[in-house]
């Protein structure tokens, strides 16, 4: 498979999660999309890593720390949104405008 098509992916992947992030209102749904574009960079690093110029493990080693800080941020962000959803009762970006305690 020629890498062309694994940077069509990535870029199709992080096309779709940058439009969520950017028309979303759903804070969910934009942890979500911003998953997806940590997955595009993935793939461009392992793709990278294959068949780049200079292909060695490197980028599959940013990809495993790249992951590792995925799933720490998705782990903090579910977190600050059951947070946030107890005291505002609502998942809606647009009511998260305040930095009030």
């Amino acid at each position: 498979m020629p890498v062309s098509s694994y940077l069509a992916l990535a870029a199709i992947l992080f096309s779709v999660g940058l439009y969520g992030v950017l028309t979303k209102r759903n804070a969910v749904v934009v942890l979500f999309c911003i998953e997806l574009m940590l997955n595009a960079v993935n793939i461009n690093l392992v793709a990278f890593a294959k068949y780049g110029l200079y292909a060695n493990q490197t980028g599959q080693v940013f990809t495993l720390f790249t992951m590792t800080v995925a799933a720490a941020e998705a782990a903090v962000g579910v977190a600050i949104l059951l947070a946030i959803y107890r005291n505002r009762n609502t998942v809606n970006v647009d009511r998260y405008n305040s930095m009030k305690g």
